[in-house]
């Protein structure tokens, strides 16, 4: 009998790393054309895609259009600032949100998580009119702090809705335990922060992502050179009629570093506050 629940265990195991496996392929296999695309000419890239660059196709011709054409240092750079400064507001503002509903209790509490779960639920791109009609006004179109703004008010529902479920799973003897030898309320926020590191962690990937990967409102708030991002930076080499493949892929496979080394730095705390998440 225990063998027989033995082998189906591990039927079941074989089973699901060989879905999540195939899942991986999936998901990875566009990243991998781009990359191996983004070294080879033009000719080669059309002739034969899938194949890794060699001796005679390698061309860095993609990357010294980047360079000469483009500012593409200072896409670069325009996404790197929107982007942490986003991540900043965000985290801050939303885990002090999030542990004034964890740890106080009144009339309203509810409601206001609601209202903020709400963000959630509706596209900030809906309100892109009253948006832009309000940065005209404000005299911010063409800035980066136009960008900073949306993006920070885009994170916060998820980030306070998220944080909020691991800061009530935080003990509150801990807490008054440190009210009792006087700390502030500052301090004790700063007390429970670390405690819900991989909630923080998992919330700075997954709203860095549409941070960087955006296109809409940096195409609207903020069109001109001096504020282009790195992904509006790419569209520039799609023409009507011509499309430069080998600056596209290379503009690409820049794009994606960013993403993929805070991924990796960050893979175990991911892990973790999904997995918590989930068990919650």
């Amino acid at each position: 009998m225990k063998n027989s629940l033995l082998k189906s265990r591990r039927f079941e195991n074989v089973g699901a790393y060989f879905i999540l496996v195939i899942y991986a392929i999936i998901a990875l296999f566009p990243i991998f054309l781009v990359l191996i695309n983004s070294f080879k000419d033009k000719k080669a890239i059309f002739k034969n895609p899938f194949m890794v660059p060699t001796s005679s196709t390698f061309s860095l011709v993609g990357y010294e259009k980047l360079l000469e054409r483009a500012h593409f240092d200072q896409y670069f750079a325009n996404s790197i600032i929107v982007t942490i400064v986003s991540m900043f507001l965000i985290l801050f503002f939303g885990s002090m949100f999030a542990f004034a509903l964890s740890e106080y209790k009144f009339k309203g509490s509810k409601f206001i998580a609601l209202f903020m779960s709400l963000g959630i639920m509706i596209p900030i791109r809906l309100g892109t009119v009253s948006i832009l009609r309000l940065m005209v006004n404000l005299n911010l179109i063409n800035t980066l702090t136009a960008l900073i703004l949306v993006y920070t008010a885009q994170g916060l529902p998820i980030t306070i809705f998220v944080l909020t479920t691991f800061m009530e799973q935080v003990p509150s003897e801990l807490k008054e335990a440190a009210r009792l030898d006087g700390a502030s309320e500052y301090r004790i926020y700063a007390l429970v922060l670390p405690l819900v590191r991989p909630a923080l962690a998992t919330v700075a990937v997954f709203t860095m992502m549409p941070i960087w990967n955006d296109l809409w409102f940096p195409m609207i708030l903020a069109p001109s050179d001096a504020t282009k991002t790195v992904t509006y930076g790419a569209q520039q080499f799609i023409g009507q009629f011509i499309i430069d493949w080998n600056a596209v892929l290379s503009s690409l496979t820049l794009a994606m570093l960013p993403v993929i080394i805070l991924y990796l730095l960050f893979s175990r705390s991911l892990i973790k506050g999904i997995t918590a998440g989930a068990i919650k």
